[in-house]
């Protein structure tokens, strides 16, 4: 069981990592897509800076999460993934209020916000259990 838990977390840690990067890039390739993608319609005249903004926010924080997680670095990864818990939150709640939204664009923003502070948790939890059994 504790193996499966263990695999689990990782795979779900893994493809967050690699979607962040996925959305960030895809921020900087077709902006007014990912912006679609994302829950928003906003009028920018061709100016991509806040796209930019997204992208990079979402590629670097999808790099850290990776690197962390092949260093193992469990202790660094569940605090990274619960204080990151307030991007997709804040996102979610940005999409909500978002007029006209559409519904099943809210949905990856809910997965992330269930996702982050579950994993994190989880980090946490296995970094102190490894810190304990090390001190043995």
């Amino acid at each position: 069981m504790k193996k499966t838990v263990s695999v689990t977390a990782f795979g779900l840690t893994l493809i967050t990592g690699i979607l962040l990067i996925i959305i960030g890039v895809r921020f900087f390739l077709v902006p007014q897509e990912a912006e679609l993608a994302f829950g928003i319609k906003t009028t920018t005249g061709a100016d991509y800076s806040f796209h930019y903004i997204k992208g990079i926010r979402d590629l670097s924080v999808g790099m850290v999460t990776l690197i962390m997680l092949f260093a193992r670095t469990q202790r660094g990864l569940g605090i990274l993934l619960l204080t990151m818990t307030l991007v997709p939150l804040t996102d979610f709640l940005i999409v909500l209020n978002t007029p006209g939204h559409l519904t099943a664009r809210l949905y990856p923003h809910l997965t992330a916000v269930v996702l982050c502070p579950l994993l994190g948790i989880y980090y946490l939890i296995t970094s102190v259990k490894s810190s304990s059994n090390a001190a043995l």
